[in-house]
């Protein structure tokens, strides 16, 4: 194995071990029935404070709610692209491996997302709707942190013009500080929950990363 293959492994590690220590810490300390309909929140001291300094900017909600659309488009791109090369190739196994790696990688995404919508840490800080929503992780933070830089991973795999590939990386990486911050403002998510979907997107994205460059 590559020394910086490792550390791919080892930095995902370190990641996904805050993430769920950060899980806990929600979980257990200071535990306030501050949110909506009298529900409790973790670490309820710091993000109230958070909440109150930020409040709630329903426009920046819409936006990034639509933006999201954005990593989805790119994940049913790279999946109808390995879908051609199955059928042109005859045989999944002759599909290109980052490819492969790159759909199990989104289907363990889609199987965290789904599991914390039915395990529930903390709900919002507003009702959507008249509705009360699980809000840990940001699921919003976590489909672009997980998406987008495994899409420049893919775009420097294929492209060979450095400066098409850089400015492609700027303006996603762009893209991704724009959602992020763009959803701290939106005060649609407590702090914590922002934070917790950038622990777990930073250790899936390098475990993927290890993954990716075995072959």
């Amino acid at each position: 194995m590559e020394k910086g293959n490792r550390k791919n492994i080892l930095v995902g590690a370190v990641f996904l071990s805050l993430f769920i220590l950060w899980t806990i810490l929600i979980s257990i300390i200071d535990l306030k029935a501050i949110g909506p309909n009298n529900s409790t929140v973790g670490l309820a001291t710091l993000n109230n404070a958070f909440h109150n300094l930020t409040g709630v900017n329903l426009l920046l909600y819409n936006l990034t709610d639509w933006l999201g659309l954005v990593p989805i488009i790119f994940v049913l791109g790279f999946g109808f692209l390995g879908l051609v090369q199955w059928i042109r190739r005859k045989s999944i196994l002759k599909v290109d491996f980052n490819i492969l790696i790159l759909g199990g990688y989104y289907i363990v995404v889609m199987a965290i997302y789904l599991l914390f919508e039915e395990v529930v840490i903390n709900y919002r800080p507003i009702l959507i709707k008249g509705i009360l929503e699980a809000s840990y992780p940001s699921s919003t933070t976590m489909l672009v942190l997980t998406v987008m830089p495994t899409a420049i991973m893919q775009f420097n795999n294929r492209f060979k013009n450095k400066a098409l590939k850089k400015w492609i990386s700027l303006l996603i990486n762009a893209f991704i500080i724009f959602m992020v911050a763009a959803r701290v403002i939106s005060g649609v998510h407590w702090i914590s929950d922002i934070i917790g979907g950038i622990f777990l997107s930073v250790g899936l994205v390098m475990v993927y990363k290890f993954f990716s460059n075995l072959k």
